[in-house]
């Protein structure tokens, strides 16, 4: 599956345009395409589209994924629970889905593994100077900053200085911190830098929220972020296989992660934990989308002051 996203960036990337740029999408807008597996073991593949680029695995678009699949039928319903598994390009990802009355009430995901990349590494950014962020992966990699010693609270009024400083502090990483997957090296960089507040304690909610490319804030609590703050507070000492973490988004909203398991990837070499991952996703319609022959913006395009910081579609 990670090669058939790979040929889908490169050769069909006009579709991700024309449906996530303007005049017909939006910055936090996100594309799943679906498509047939890969593996005997999983029930549909799905490709994520983002704004600027094609993630390995993604929670919320793996829990909306998974919500639509049931809720139209294309993959069978059984109440009350339906297992299925979700084909990623990151690697195959068991869902297990609550139903009632041909609703899916919650979905609960068993992530791909996480893992630290490096802990406490000082990073160089513009306007801020010196500042101490965590990179680790939770099926994208993330840098982890202090929202405290940034001076945020993690409100919606702070989203605009939030997502500003949150895009300086992503080019930085990109630049000064590579990171590359053991086990596929196609999967490097850090993506998205997640401001989070201090961990409490298991099961004890903490508000984050994860700023995206072109320099945009996260609406859900994100899944990937979630594993990889796991796996960070893993490597601390301060969660255990058993514990959950409640992280909340900047509007409230909230996943359950849980550490199932502790792990190692890269041949054993680095370890890691196995995490799931529990929360909803509603379907709010079905569209239908149009290129007229004349139309000059078939591909999209975008304009800096809805687009983001630094108003690119690519990382």
């Amino acid at each position: 599956m990670y090669e058939k996203m790979r040929a889908m960036e490169r050769d069909n990337d006009d579709l991700r345009r024309l449906l996530l740029l303007e005049p017909r999408g939006k910055v936090s807008r996100n594309v799943n395409l679906v498509v047939p597996p890969t593996r005997a073991d999983c029930d549909a593949g799905v490709i994520i589209m983002e704004a600027t680029e094609y993630v390995p695995m993604s929670g919320s678009n793996a829990m909306c994924t998974a919500t639509v699949l049931l809720e139209t039928g294309m993959v069978p319903m059984r109440e009350p629970e339906t297992v299925l598994t979700l084909d990623t390009p990151g690697g195959p990802v068991r869902v297990v889905a609550a139903c009632r009355d041909g609703r899916v009430e919650y979905v609960e995901l068993t992530n791909v593994p996480s893992f630290v990349d490096r802990l406490d590494a000082p990073l160089e950014v513009e306007g801020i100077g010196t500042i101490r962020v965590d990179v680790a992966y939770g099926g994208m990699f993330y840098a982890i900053a202090d929202a405290e010693a940034l001076g945020f609270a993690v409100t919606p009024d702070e989203a605009r200085d939030l997502a500003a400083i949150g895009e300086k502090i992503r080019l930085a990483a990109r630049a000064q911190l590579p990171c590359a997957h053991p086990d596929n090296p196609g999967i490097s960089g850090v993506t998205i830098v997640q401001i989070a507040r201090p961990f409490n304690g298991p099961g004890v909610p903490t508000r984050n929220t994860c700023i995206m490319a072109p320099g945009r804030s996260d609406r859900s609590p994100t899944g990937t972020g979630t594993s990889a703050r796991m796996a960070v507070l893993r490597a601390r000492g301060v969660m255990r296989p058993g514990d959950t973490l409640i992280h909340e988004s900047i509007i409230g909203s909230r996943f359950v992660g849980r550490i199932l398991s502790d792990t190692a990837v890269g041949g054993g070499s680095r370890p890691a934990v196995v995490n799931s991952l529990k929360g909803r996703a509603w379907t709010t319609g079905l569209f239908q989308y149009f290129v007229d022959p004349a139309d000059p913006f078939a591909n999209g395009y975008l304009v800096s002051d809805t687009w983001g910081v630094t108003g690119t579609a690519t990382q």
